[in-house]
Formats: structure tokens, sequence, C-alpha cells
């Protein structure tokens, strides 16, 4: 690890415990701290747990409870794009699982993973709020609605060039 790289992961490992200082006096703030956590690395990495456990004083086995139970948190890098599809009933039933499966055959990636390139993340998920939009999936904060399996190469596309 070069100098910079180690002065910067010092500086949000220092971040990380001035969150959770300023937190913990909040009743139920390990939740608001790993949200701080996630927004400063884009995932929740053990280190910074570790500070937050030390900082808190929960036990890692209780911060990887809360971690693993919400699914907004992520213990692992997402990807420049992170890719969710409904597979609420409402999209399941017009092809939202054929949908998936092209995503993750076009981007050569399990559910859940990232691309090994680091640019696409893809999710599965519970339901996006879209039923009468259904199929849909959503890019960063941009839903897709009323799609077909041959709108998948189309989307990628667009992410591609970005």
């Amino acid at each position: 690890m070069q100098a910079t790289e180690h002065h910067v992961c010092l500086e949000k490992l220092e971040r990380v415990r001035e969150s959770a200082r300023r937190l913990k006096s909040l009743r139920g703030a390990l939740i608001p701290v790993l949200h701080d956590v996630q927004d400063l690395y884009g995932y929740l990495p053990e280190e910074a747990l570790s500070v937050v456990s030390e900082e808190l004083q929960i036990s890692m086995a209780d911060i990887y409870g809360v971690a693993t139970f919400y699914s907004f948190f992520s213990l692992e890098p997402k990807g420049e794009h992170v890719i969710r599809v409904c597979l609420g009933t409402a999209c399941y039933v017009k092809g939202s699982q054929e949908i998936l499966d092209k995503l993750c055959e076009d981007l050569d990636v399990e559910v859940g993973k990232t691309t090994a390139d680091g640019r696409f993340t893809v999710e599965a998920m519970r339901c996006l709020g879209a039923c009468g939009l259904a199929p849909v999936l959503s890019v960063e904060n941009k839903v897709y609605g009323k799609l077909q399996v041959t709108d998948v190469s189309k989307i990628l596309e667009d992410y591609r060039s970005k």
C-alpha cells in the first residue's frame, strides 16, 4: 500500500470513529453509524466495523447480525452501477426472472455479485414499488419499466458507455 492510500485509509477510519462517537448517545445508534460507514466506503468493510464495535461497545457478532438483516447494507464492495431487478409478484408474473437471467448472462455475474471489472453489481429485490410499470429494474435512482428481455442489452449499453 502506498503512503497516500494508507493516509486515506486512516482518514476514513478516523471519520468512522468520529461518527460513532457523535452518535453513540442515541438510542439505536448502530444503524445510523452503519449508514455513515456505508456512505463513506460504499459498503461495510471489516476494519471499519471493528472501529464501530470498539466505539459503541457492541460485539462484532451483533454488528454483523444487524448488517446482514437489513438488505440496504452490504459487506462487499458494490459496482459503479448497481442494477436492482424487482422480483415482486407483479414483476415476476410479467417476466422479471427472465430479465434478471439475461442481465446475469450479459454481464457474466451471479445475482448479488459484482462484475470482475467492478462496473456493475446485480441485485434481486422483493419490491421496488413500481408495480404498475411491471416488470421493472433500477440503475442507481433511474427506474426502467414495462421491460422486455430485449431491453436489457440497450440499458447495459447506456451504462457501459458512461
